[in-house]
C-alpha cells in the first residue's frame, strides 16, 4: 500500500506471528470472500483506510510457530478522495506512512523489504506502472501476467 507521495503503509504487529515487528496490513481470508476482498477488508480493519487493489505483487510461504502460511501481497492504493489518516486497530499496535529512504529504521518481517523496494521502483519511476500480475476480470478474482504495461 502506497500513498500519493510513494510512502509505504506499515503496521506493527500486536500478535503472533512476528509480534512487535513491522509488516503490511493483512490477515486471514474469510470463507465468503475473494483474496482482494480480504485484502481491502484487512487494510480497513487495521488502519481505517479505504483502498483499491491494483495488482498482485508477491506470493510468499512462511512456516512460523507451527503454522504454514501462504501470503499474497497486493499493491493497494487509497481510493481517490478518501482520507489517508491512519488509525491502528484490531491486532495492530501502530500504523504509519514511511518513505523508502527510512525503511531500514524498521524491523520488518522476513522478505518484506525487497517486495516493497521493487513495488516502489515501479510506481515511482519516470514511467510508472503497476508491478506484478494484473486483474483479468472486473471482479478481480483472476490475476495474469500481461505483456502490456499497466500504466498508471
Amino acid at each position: 500500500m502506497f500513498d500519493s507521495e510513494y510512502r509505504v503503509l506499515l503496521i506493527r504487529r500486536g500478535q503472533a506471528p512476528n509480534q512487535g515487528m513491522w509488516s503490511v496490513p493483512g490477515g486471514k481470508q474469510q470463507a465468503n470472500e475473494s483474496l482482494v476482498e480480504a485484502c481491502v477488508r484487512e487494510i480497513k480493519e487495521e488502519t481505517g483506510l479505504v483502498t483499491e487493489v491494483e495488482s498482485l505483487i508477491a506470493v510468499v510461504e512462511r512456516r512460523l510457530e507451527g503454522f504454514h502460511y501462504v501470503i499474497t501481497d497486493f499493491l493497494a492504493l487509497p481510493v481517490s478522495g478518501a482520507s489517508t489518516r491512519l488509525k491502528a486497530s484490531t491486532d495492530v499496535t501502530e500504523a504509519c506512512w514511511v518513505g523508502m529512504d527510512k525503511i531500514k529504521n524498521y524491523r520488518l518481517v522476513e522478505g518484506l523489504e525487497i517486495i516493497l523496494r521493487k513495488a516502489h521502483a515501479s510506481l515511482a519511476s519516470s514511467q510508472p506502472t503497476y508491478p506484478g500480475l494484473l486483474p483479468n476480470n472486473r471482479s478481480k478474482t483472476d490475476f495474469v501476467l500481461t505483456n502490456e504495461p499497466g500504466a498508471i
